[in-house]
């Protein structure tokens, strides 16, 4: 019946145009020149540079004095060029409760993305019946969005976290046909897990999946050619879950401040984990700053109605509740613990666990914050999320064959992150973004860049 309803539900979005976006125009040829490219590598910023977009791909980057342009040609005298943004953990939503969260807000959400330089996001878990014909419409090029790759629901232990969202498996043999599926139905791009007994902050105590359970159940779906993440938030359930052979993990380690050893571990082992430092970061700073939500990414993002009330009824909330201060005292942990791990060679890459793309612009500035360079952060929120994703062939970085997910800059990033907020045009797929054309609940926005 799930799947049923499920594809019922596509096939609405496919006939009646809910989501009211127009198909995107065909992708054209275009010649980026004079540009300095920072290209999600690592490489050195290079000057001068011409980067060519034929259709949905990159067809060539180089010296400018060495280039033969064709197409339409953009100056880039002054001009910054790197990859789309990617957000490796958002769980999608629209509003700030669920009487406004609705397929329309959904949109409005993704919508944000876009217009914060979000070309890729990965949902951690949703509702089928929400993120999935979302996933389907951004492929089939109904709704301007970043791509989005998703778990659809995850995978878990009875009574164990996000058990309420969860595929609940206790027996992989007797459960295998539950597994079967969810990768039959939902399609899953990453498959995530749960690793977490809580019993911290303010949390109670709860059931913790067992490790062989996790092992095979990571095993199946790699036998499925899916790759696995796995939700942890302290040092111990990182190990297991690093040698039970996950793929990634969903948080970094917040708990408390990681060993010499678990860093030489990331460095070693290379397995990529998601920053998250924004979730933790965001009840102090709502409570403390709210004017935070003036800034213009966030005024174009969220409605007036909602910014008024986050700013009033949420804002009091997280004023009164004990997680606030716990997450205030821990997110510097965390951002150390972050720090200790890149400096050591390991994979961060830059993620929010929200649902906005504003948010994922303060997830580098606190990695900015953490001790990171500039120039670091860029390669962490690009290359490192398609490391992650297992796309690194196609996504990530600006080189010819990947795919044409470019976010031009007016001002250096590498001198500030905030000169990533200063965004010129963004393009997905080789279309640059009118954002005059992105449903976004602050209201209509003027489009950036004219060819």
């Amino acid at each position: 019946m799930k799947k049923l309803a499920l594809l019922a539900a596509c096939a609405l979005f496919a006939v009646t145009g809910s989501l009211a976006l127009p198909r995107m125009a065909l992708a054209e040829t275009w010649a980026i020149e004079h540009v300095t490219l920072i290209d999600g590598t690592g490489h050195a910023p290079q000057a001068d540079m011409t980067v060519t977009v034929d259709g949905d791909r990159i067809a060539s980057v180089g010296p400018s004095a060495l280039a033969k342009s064709k197409g339409k040609v953009i100056d880039g005298h002054g001009k910054y060029l790197m990859p789309g943004l990617m957000d490796v953990h958002i769980h999608l939503h629209g509003g700030v409760d669920n009487r406004t969260d609705t397929n329309e807000s959904r949109t409005a959400a993704l919508a944000s993305y876009i217009y914060s330089g979000v070309t890729t996001v990965y949902d951690a878990g949703n509702q089928v019946d929400n993120i999935l014909p979302l996933r389907a419409a951004e492929r089939a090029g109904k709704i301007l969005s970043p791509r989005i790759f998703c778990t659809g629901n995850l995978i878990t232990y009875p009574g164990s976290h996000g058990s309420g969202m969860a595929v609940n498996v206790s027996d992989f043999e007797k459960d295998k046909d539950k597994l079967d599926r969810q990768i039959a139905e939902q399609q899953p791009d990453i498959i995530k897990l749960t690793l977490e007994e809580e019993g911290w902050g303010a949390r109670p105590m709860i059931t913790l999946m067992p490790e062989q359970l996790l092992r095979d159940v990571i095993r199946y779906y790699n036998l499925h050619g899916i790759r696995t993440t796995i939700h942890v938030s302290s040092e111990l359930r990182a190990e297991e879950a690093i040698f039970a052979g996950t793929d990634s993990l969903a948080h970094p380690v917040i708990q408390g401040p990681v060993s010499d050893s678990f860093v030489k571990l990331m460095g070693a082992k290379k397995t990529p984990f998601a920053s998250t430092l924004t979730i933790g970061e965001n009840y102090s700073r709502l409570a403390e700053h709210p004017e935070y939500l003036d800034q213009p990414l966030y005024a174009a993002s969220f409605s007036p109605a909602d910014r008024a009330t986050l700013k009033t009824k949420v804002r009091a909330e997280y004023q009164a509740r004990m997680w606030t201060a716990w997450m205030k005292l821990m997110t510097p942990v965390a951002e150390e613990n972050i720090r200790k791990v890149w400096a050591a060679g390991g994979v961060v890459a830059a993620g929010t666990d929200q649902s906005s793309g504003p948010a994922l612009q303060r997830e580098l500035e606190l990695l900015v914050a953490a001790g990171i360079k500039p120039f670091d952060v860029l390669t962490i929120a690009t290359h490192n999320g398609a490391v992650l994703l297992g796309k690194a062939d196609t996504l990530g970085s600006v080189e010819p064959g990947k795919l044409a997910d470019l976010l031009l800059l007016n001002a250096d990033p590498t001198a500030s992150i905030e000169n990533v907020k200063n965004i010129a045009f963004v393009m997905k797929a080789g279309q640059i973004i009118d954002e005059s054309k992105l449903p976004l609940a602050g209201g209509p926005q003027k489009r950036r860049f004219t060819p």
